[in-house]
């Protein structure tokens, strides 16, 4: 409680001391304010916008995933589309091989055989069928979840390849620019704040 004290006294002095001050000159003022600067066209270099390149990108992940971040430079993403492509096909194979295991265990038992994995050596069962039939459906029902999340990272994988292309090429010149603004107003002793739109063309 006396934190929240102190930091709202803090808070008041600091507003109060900032609204009462009067600043006569500017002092990030560079004298450009009566002034109009004229940029030479010839020196600005606009990059050619390649519409293509979007698709580009998200060929080339659906193909071999990554491929679409190595088209866009983004080097640092290929070991993570990797590892989230590879770990959700190695849960897959996990879940297939241990469905396996309960699946023959399961149907050597139907057949009427007791020396299954899963029974000890004078076939006495050390899982019951139900037990058996119970792990089947949990394997089963792992393994098809780690398929489509594995088919979800593929998709985001090319996803990412996409707007990552569509961002590279986002127009970011200052012939359309929205920028803050702030002006000191001396005759009311406060200050303005508001947004300047410049568009060129």
């Amino acid at each position: 409680m006396l934190n929240k004290k102190l930091f709202f006294g803090i808070l008041c002095f600091i507003s109060i001391s900032f609204s009462s001050a009067q600043v006569e000159n500017d002092s990030t003022s560079i004298g450009l304010d009566k002034e109009t600067v004229l940029i030479d066209n010839a020196f600005i270099e606009k990059k050619e916008i390649d519409p293509l390149r979007p698709s580009k990108a998200a060929f080339y992940s659906a193909i071999l995933p990554g491929a679409g971040q190595f088209y866009n430079k983004k080097y640092w993403k290929i070991p993570i589309v990797w590892g989230a492509i590879g770990t959700g096909i190695y849960f897959y194979l996990r879940n297939d091989k241990q469905f396996d295991r309960y699946r023959d265990a399961y149907k050597r038992r139907l057949a009427g055989f007791t020396d299954d994995e899963f029974s000890d050596a004078n076939g006495n069962p050390l899982i019951s069928n139900d037990g058996l039939i119970r792990a089947q459906q949990q394997f089963r029902r792992n393994k098809e979840v780690s398929l489509l999340v594995t088919i979800g990272l593929y998709a985001l994988n090319i996803i990412d390849a996409n707007v990552d292309a569509h961002l590279l090429q986002f127009n970011v010149d200052e012939n359309l620019s929205l920028s803050p603004h702030y002006q000191y107003n001396q005759m009311e002793n406060s200050g303005d704040l508001g947004l300047t739109l410049n568009f060129k063309f």
